[in-house]
């Protein structure tokens, strides 16, 4: 077996388990913490997520502000305003709850906290200096991986484009796991943020940057979310949602130390331009663009398909990662992602400048297919059409 030379490290300690929610303070005092800045959007406030955490820095007689100008594909305005306001407060440690905008909304401010400047100074591959200000991350929703990925993902409000702050120093120190804050999330969140996970493992296996040890994390990932995700948006149980708290983060570390391909670039472009949720412009190109892949690699999609419940026995490789496909679009209806023509902001006439900014996207290099704005130009309007029928 001849294998390119890689890199692989883990700079996330994960702690998972019900109830770890409830470490907060005292994983902020190991962590030397002064003052703590939680930095949550208003739907996690208010659905009482935030509590325990607040409970247990006041145990652990941890001072803290709570930062909340967060929003779906998170600005960079409002990344500048929480390292602003942290600054002032004098806050030394990072609390994030939420999904990935609070988590990578916290990334970013810690850069900025560290280094000075704005968002897009940092922006690109291994920039940072030294490490963010230390950041506990805690996910409410199953989904962007954010909790363990070695990058921020921040849309700059001028250029209507998504950037990447994309450097291990940028991780958070700890994760904490708790899969009982799913059990009241909304079933669209769900079903959203639970495909986003499956397009994380998926292209991380099927990426040109793939390596063996993301491989296994991906593979268990796409059983763990197909098995439980239609189960945790009908009708959610500790037990869904433990398997998709796991997917999802197992998902996030596969992606994050190989890269995710041709979906992602797409759903960017198409975030960055009408701030569709992440989630849901993944699920729109998933299957089609999994679909244009398979002849790169026809092994690794007939893997997918295994992993996703496919049955190989007397079917040519082929024939079994095409089936792959359809389960991934039969999992996108079943859970209520909605049609492409479904969200009104979507315009035709911009496919073409919508393809020029996926071709730019630093992860089109590593689809498994070669792609450019040619390329994206017809899968975009391929997946528009196709809703018609």
């Amino acid at each position: 077996m001849t294998l390119a030379t890689y890199s692989f490290e883990l700079p996330t300690r994960i702690e998972f388990g019900v109830g770890v929610i409830e470490k907060a303070g005292s994983e902020a005092k190991a962590l030397g913490a002064s003052k703590v800045m939680i930095v949550a959007d208003k739907g996690v406030i208010g659905a009482g997520l935030v509590k325990p955490v607040e409970e247990s820095l006041n145990a652990a007689q941890i001072p803290f502000v709570v930062f909340d100008q967060i929003v779906p594909n998170p600005r960079d305005v409002h990344c500048e305003a929480g390292a602003k306001l942290a600054k002032a407060e004098g806050v030394d440690v990072l609390v994030a709850v939420g999904g990935g905008s609070s988590i990578d909304t916290a990334k970013a401010i810690g850069t900025l906290l560290t280094h000075g400047g704005i968002v897009q100074d940092w922006c690109g591959f291994q920039l940072l200096e030294r490490p963010i200000t230390p950041l506990i991350a805690i996910p409410t929703t199953a989904g962007t991986g954010s909790e363990v990925t070695p990058f921020s993902v921040i849309t700059d409000t001028k250029e209507h484009v998504k950037l990447n702050i994309f450097d291990p120093k940028a991780a958070a120190r700890v994760a904490l796991i708790d899969p009982s804050v799913l059990l009241n999330l909304p079933s669209h969140i769900m079903a959203s943020t639970g495909v986003d996970a499956m397009t994380h493992a998926v292209e991380a296996y099927t990426c040109n940057v793939a390596n063996p040890h993301t491989d296994a994390y991906a593979l268990y990932a796409i059983d763990l979310i197909n098995k439980n995700l239609r189960k945790a948006v009908s009708a959610p149980d500790i037990e869904s949602c433990t398997g998709m708290m796991l997917g999802s983060t197992i998902a996030g570390i596969a992606f994050g130390y190989a890269d995710v391909a041709a979906v992602h670039c797409m759903a960017e472009a198409l975030g960055g331009k009408y701030d569709t949720p992440h989630g849901v412009a993944n699920a729109l190109f998933l299957p089609l663009v999994t679909e244009f892949n398979i002849p790169a690699d026809i092994k690794k999609h007939m893997n997918v398909a295994v992993a996703l419940g496919v049955k190989p026995e007397g079917k040519v490789a082929e024939a079994v990662a095409m089936e792959g496909v359809e389960v991934l679009k039969k999992l996108c209806a079943d859970v209520g992602i909605p049609k492409m023509k479904d969200i009104p902001e979507i315009d035709p006439a911009d496919f073409p400048a919508l393809a020029e900014a996926a071709e730019k996207n630093v992860s089109t290099p590593s689809n498994p297919r070669d792609i450019g704005a040619k390329e994206y130009l017809y899968l975009f309007k391929k997946a528009y059409e196709e809703e018609e029928k």
